[in-house]
Formats: C-alpha cells, structure tokens, sequence
C-alpha cells in the first residue's frame, strides 16, 4: 500500500493501455492557442486507423486562455492556462461526464504512464477499467485498482500492488 498527498498524479492504469491501442500509429501534430472556445458532438465508428479504433461518443464545451499541445504516436504533452470544460462521453471502456475548471495545467502521456501537475476542480462522475469516481466541486471518491479521496482538489490515494 501507499498513500499520498498531491497536486500532480501519475497513473498506470488498463485504460491507458486501451488508449495506446488507439494512438500507436497517430501521426505527429502540435498546436498553441492564445484563447480559445469550441464546442461540439463526436461519434466515432470503429475503423482500423488511429483515434477511431475504439468505438465512442462524446459532447463537449471548452474555453480558456493559453493552451499548447503536441501529440506523436502513444506520446502527448499539454499545458493549458485558466480554464473550463465539460464534456459527456460514453465508450467501450466505460463512461464519463465531467466538469472542470482549473487555474492551470499541465500533463504528458508516454504509453501506458500519465503525469498531471495542476490545479483545478472537477465535478462529474465517471466508471470505466479504471474504477467509479464521483466528484463534487472536487471532493469525492474513486474506487478502483487506485483508490482516493479528494478533497477540493487535493488527493489521497491507496494503490494495491
């Protein structure tokens, strides 16, 4: 067992292995927004090309200032200023509907590991491979292979090994 305080998390999890499945072969691509607002609807039919293997629908609504973003293959990086999203998604992996806002960001994705460093609060409930949460103004709980408690933000987790 280990437990944590924390502002940043790094994660190994089923998920994320799911996701390498869907990225393997995604070309490389990098963008940086000043501001930014954009909404929209995704559906994604399985097909044998990256980003559209694993079948999924989401909704969605973001805005913020500052974002740069680049993306190769299993590897992502982000770092993103003030901002506030919500999006509905549901998958073959599980479901989600989350609202964030956060003062700043930033994480990375390399393969089956991701970093987060940030701070913000979510609200929303998600269950997946990954387990259930469920967050009030970030304070809630995830029960999972890593189980936590937050609390405005702030995360103690247990992981079993």
């Amino acid at each position: 067992k280990s437990e944590s305080l924390e502002l940043a998390s790094a994660n190994v999890g089923l998920s994320n292995i799911i996701h390498m499945v869907d990225t393997w072969e995604r070309p490389a691509d990098a963008s940086a927004e000043g501001t930014y607002a954009r909404s929209g609807v995704e559906i994604i039919k399985p097909e044998n090309r990256p980003m559209h293997r694993i079948p999924r629908a989401r909704v969605f609504a973001e805005a913020g200032v500052g974002q740069a973003r680049a993306e190769f293959s299993v590897f992502e990086a982000e770092a993103k200023g003030p901002n506030a999203c919500a999006s509905a998604e549901a998958s073959a992996v599980g479901a989600r509907a989350m609202a964030r806002a956060e003062i700043a960001s930033a994480s990375a994705i390399a393969g089956p590991v991701d970093v987060t460093l940030g701070l913000g609060l979510d609200t929303g409930a998600s269950v997946g491979l990954d387990g259930v949460e469920v967050k009030f103004l970030g304070t809630g709980f995830k029960y999972g292979p890593k189980t936590s408690l937050s609390f405005l933000g702030s995360e103690v987790s247990c992981a079993v090994m």
